[in-house]
């Protein structure tokens, strides 16, 4: 069962202080995940001094793909639901000694996006979100002439045997995931409201790279 917005906020305040560590189990099945974090930052094609937005930011993952990417005349603006794990950012930006990344708490459904932004990110957190559709027209309104919008994501495989879903969705249970969530297709959101530019799909047809441009 898809869990509503405030067991997520539980959820994810249980594990804020062990998520890192709890992602680390991921390339023990073969997930290559800093190449998929790296290859979706990168289909950004940011520049220094550029603003870009990560939705569900969690811990701050991939805030040094994304700094290293606008720069540091640039801006990273990280957006997450819940507290906890905007305390462990938070942790991360200043042992890091970062002066450009900014931490929101909100509900990416209601975000107050910022006009003219030249990109906006999201890496297995979109799909959590019932109103994805409403989110992702929000932020392509948000961004600039040119400017892209991506997404990386789990999705459930085309031809995968059905034990086999079963047994990677009751996997990814503690994150939240769940088989109602296979009905939720944020890439067709992108297609809807952007050009798309690019579609991949990894892990035999599981995760999925979809971008798009305004």
């Amino acid at each position: 069962m898809t869990l509503n917005k405030q067991a997520m906020r539980t959820l994810y305040r249980r594990r804020a202080a062990r998520y890192d560590l709890a992602v680390r189990i991921y390339p023990f099945f073969g997930f290559r995940m800093e190449r998929y974090r790296r290859l979706a930052v990168d289909a950004l094609r940011l520049r220094p001094g550029d603003t870009v937005i990560e939705l569900g930011c969690g811990t701050g993952l991939n805030f040094p793909l994304l700094r290293h990417a606008v720069g540091a005349e640039g801006r990273v603006i990280g957006v997450d639901l819940t507290d906890a794990m905007l305390d462990q950012a938070r942790n991360r930006v200043r042992r890091s000694d970062w002066q450009n990344v900014d931490l929101v708490q909100a509900d990416a459904s209601t975000y107050d996006f910022p006009a003219g932004v030249a990109g906006v990110f999201s890496t297995f957190a979109i799909t959590l979100v019932p109103e994805y559709d409403e989110v992702i027209r929000a932020a392509s309104h948000a961004l600039k002439q040119g400017g892209r919008l991506a997404v990386f994501d789990f999705k459930q495989p085309g031809h995968w045997p059905e034990s086999l879903v079963r047994f990677a969705t009751w996997l990814n249970k503690p994150f939240g995931v769940s088989l109602d969530l296979a009905e939720r297709h944020p890439w067709e959101s992108i297609g809807r409201y952007l050009t798309p530019v690019h579609f991949q799909e990894f892990y035999r047809g599981a995760l999925y790279l979809a971008v798009g441009e305004r």
